[in-house]
């Protein structure tokens, strides 16, 4: 199958390399020049422009985009919604609100083309183990696109979720999930790390995946992370989010659906990105107020 990508970041190259691998033709296209000439060097056919991209395809395109969400996305679509015909096919595979992706659909319905949105995971190890794919839209436009989908994916790693919106959707709650599950092992790895035993933290992480019920891809990175690295004095403590753990917790209010750990591990990733809290030293104040209890005061 031929098949238009636009956006050749870490997991859109990473994409394309693969679909190259199960002898798909991938039509490439980035702002960076220097990202479509080596995915051109390795098989990809190149294009300079959203024109060169959509005139390289065939009669029915079909167009996978992975560029940031936000404006990025909406920019690209507004601009493939003059340059595709009815039938034609959009994937829109980043991490992008699922109501953007409903309204976005609508959008390019008017033009009697039709939007798959997908949630991708697999991050950089998509490449060599497959990606996860979780796509809503139509049932005739998705089952269209299953030879991409079953290239890009492992076996049984893939699902139509449902109409369009049902697959970021799934792909936000998947990420929300990741928050709290991260966190766990994050506060776990520190109680661990401050008791008085000298625990090897890479050892434990290591020999959990074995039988142990809380054995996953996710202790398994936190063990290879130890041993690069077994106590993390390279790493500073501050955790960005990408939004999808915001709009999870957001939809969550929306539902009425009470997320306790997914909210509170996003609020600790907001602390740590705190040079000093005003909160924190309100607390220390109050605790001094009502009780004595001592402060520590700033060097003068």
């Amino acid at each position: 199958m031929k098949i238009g990508l636009i956006g050749l970041g870490k997991m859109g190259a990473n994409m394309t390399r693969r679909l190259l691998q199960h002898n798909h033709e991938v039509v490439a296209f980035d702002r960076s020049e220097e990202a479509v000439s080596q995915l051109s060097s390795e098989g990809a056919i190149g294009a300079n422009s959203l024109e060169e991209l959509v005139a390289k395809l065939p009669e029915r395109k079909v167009i996978w985009v992975m560029v940031p969400s936000g404006a990025p996305v909406e920019s690209t679509l507004e601009s493939l919604s003059g340059l595709l015909s009815e039938g034609d096919i959009v994937i829109e595979g980043g991490n992008s609100f699922w109501r953007d992706s409903i309204r976005r659909a609508e959008f390019l319905k008017k033009s009697g083309i039709n939007f798959i949105d997908c949630g991708v995971s697999g991050g950089v190890w998509g490449l060599a183990n497959g990606y996860s794919l979780m796509y809503g839209g139509e049932k005739e436009p998705a089952d269209y696109i299953l030879p991409i989908i079953t290239a890009l994916a492992p076996e049984k790693g893939h699902l139509h979720c449902g109409a369009v919106g049902s697959g970021h959707m799934v792909k936000m709650v998947h990420n929300g999930m990741e928050y709290g599950m991260m966190q766990a092992y994050a506060e776990g790895f520190e109680i661990m790390e401050k008791s008085p035993f000298g625990l090897d933290l890479e050892a434990i992480a290591k020999m959990w995946m074995h039988g142990s019920v809380v054995r996953s891809w996710l202790l398994e990175l936190a063990g290879n992370a130890l041993e690069e690295d077994p106590k993390l004095d390279s790493i500073k403590g501050y955790v960005n989010d990408s939004g999808e753990g915001r709009w999870t917790v957001q939809t969550a209010i929306d539902f009425d659906v009470p997320a306790h750990v997914i909210t509170a591990s996003l609020f600790t990733r907001f602390e740590s990105r705190q040079e000093e809290s005003f909160a924190m030293k309100m607390l220390a104040a109050l605790r001094n107020q009502f009780g004595g209890h001592a402060v520590k005061k700033t060097k003068e």
